[in-house]
């Protein structure tokens, strides 16, 4: 199964026409239509604020995309409010429960199902870099560099085991991608909610040796003239 996000254009541009919508949509009815799109995430940025406007933007953008599984990810606590979570429910929108810097009103950590979709999204905590500019006026491209800890994930492992009591399908995205830390994460997650041992690339141990206490086993490490001198061999 996959999840996609909804193009920038039509989140943080919104700029909802027919030519961007032609565009956009056939690689997610494909997805769609070979039952393999378990999500299509609307995520939206911390200004998009709850008003009449934006509301009503989103409705607009909900009725265009009612053919998907939405979901919506808005991080502003200012759509911390119950009426929101019921309206996104009465349309079988789901909600994005996200970690991020809870800086000013910046949308705390949920545990909410507003569809058969239950979704996670965990962006990292890197306060320092989250809100900087460069100097072209872009956000850092340093916001999602986050290692979360164990005792990090913890509280989310229980929000994700209650989830499971109110949607059929769950889905727990690591943003923090820089230097590979959402896979690192993302391996720690399965463990804890399985039990299973994983298997894990021994490069990746090298790197993060946590990683050696639930791996099944550990591969040892080559190099790449060690693999060109296996294919050059086979070849003779």
């Amino acid at each position: 199964m996959f999840t996609a996000k909804l193009w920038q254009e039509f989140t943080h541009n919104r700029d909802l026409n027919v030519e961007n919508e032609r565009a956009f949509r056939p690689a997610m009815e494909v997805l769609r239509d070979g039952e393999k799109l378990g999500a299509l995430l609307a995520q939206f940025p911390w200004s998009f604020k709850n008003t009449k406007e934006t509301l009503a933007y989103l409705d607009q953008l909900i009725v265009r995309f009612r053919d998907f599984p939405l979901v919506v990810e808005v991080r502003h606590s200012s759509w911390d409010k119950p009426e929101f979570y019921s309206w996104l429910a009465e349309r079988n929108v789901g909600f994005c429960n996200i970690d991020q810097p809870v800086i000013g009103r910046s949308l705390k950590p949920g545990e909410r199902a507003t569809s058969p979709v239950g979704y996670v999204r965990l962006h990292g905590r890197n306060f320092k870099e989250w809100f900087r500019e460069r100097p072209d006026g872009e956000l850092s491209e340093q916001r999602y560099n986050y290692l979360y800890s164990e005792e990090e994930l913890g509280p989310w492992l229980e929000r994700i085991r209650t989830l499971e009591g109110s949607a059929s399908a769950i889905y727990t995205i690591l943003n923090n991608h820089p230097e590979a830390k959402a896979l690192v994460n993302a391996f720690q997650v399965i463990h804890a909610l399985t039990g299973r041992k994983l298997e894990i690339p021994g490069e990746m141990i090298e790197r993060y040796p946590a990683l050696e206490l639930i791996a099944s086993s550990r591969p040892a490490a080559r190099s790449l003239f060690e693999q060109r001198s296996a294919i050059m061999d086979s070849d003779s």
